[in-house]
């Protein structure tokens, strides 16, 4: 059967659709790289880490970057077999590198929020970081119903010194203008335990002081998780592996030892 000059017309029009529309597909996925393909072809993972915030991150005596966040960011590259490159962020612009493709993640201790759910995606949890009641071993408290009786330092307007007010009416809370203060109140002997966040908790630790605080209790978790862009699920599933496997060899745990003095909570 001969073709009509009107169906050869509209045959061609559909193959020329047919090739744009595979041209617009095949430019998009050229224009939205996989990131973990991204890092494997660079050799290097980019990662965004804190200078200023011990025992995260922090510059150390060698002029190089030290932490938690640190040790976090050489255990991921090694799972995906490229170097490490750190980028040195703050609170203020650790989301912008990465949404302007300046890293591959932020590893910054970084909590979760629904207004940073709106624009990046989150790993698991991969560190603690949780305001908590810390005391020396002979003092027995487990919850805050066993403050009864016992005083407990918290520095003013912070947010464990609110919360705790209102979780154990029958504590003597001893409030103090400043962490400094709190710590010197609780290392002097001035009250029992002391109400702070873990990263207070591991400074007095690194002093290794006589009255050595444990955990008692978690008054508010806030985890830290590795920040990533939207939609890159192989880069994820990649960061939550590593992750899983860290905490079911002891990889996290020793860090957390290492870097905060602490077991990671049980139910971490």
């Amino acid at each position: 059967m001969e073709h009509t000059p009107h169906r050869t017309a509209r045959r061609s029009w559909l193959v020329a659709l047919v090739a744009v529309s595979a041209f617009v597909f095949s430019a998009s996925q050229a224009a939205h790289a996989d990131a973990l393909d991204a890092v494997t072809k660079r050799g290097t993972l980019r990662v965004a880490v804190p200078e200023d915030y011990p025992p995260y991150g922090s510059v150390g005596p060698d002029m190089k970057p030290q932490g938690y966040d640190i040790d976090m960011a050489t255990l991921l590259a090694k799972s995906m077999n490229v170097k490490v490159e750190l980028v040195p962020v703050n609170s203020a612009n650790r989301i912008p590198y990465l949404q302007t493709d300046k890293v591959d993640l932020i590893i910054s201790s970084l909590g979760k929020t629904p207004d940073r759910a709106k624009v990046i995606d989150f790993s698991a949890p991969y560190a603690p970081y949780f305001q908590g009641v810390f005391g020396p071993a002979d003092i027995n408290v487990k919850t805050a119903s066993d403050l009864a009786g016992k005083t407990v330092g918290a520095t003013r307007g912070a947010l464990e010194e609110i919360a705790l007010t209102d979780m154990a009416p029958n504590a003597t809370i001893r409030r103090f203008d400043d962490n400094n203060a709190t710590i010197q109140a609780f290392l002097s002997g001035q009250v029992q335990l002391i109400a702070a966040g873990n990263v207070v908790a591991a400074a007095i630790i690194a002093k290794h002081p006589p009255r050595m605080p444990e955990m008692k209790f978690i008054i508010k978790d806030s985890p830290c998780y590795v920040g990533l862009a939207k939609n890159e699920p192989r880069l994820l599933a990649k960061v939550n592996a590593t992750i899983e496997q860290a905490k079911k060899d002891g990889t996290l745990q020793a860090i957390s030892m290492k870097w905060l003095g602490q077991s990671l909570p049980a139910t971490f």
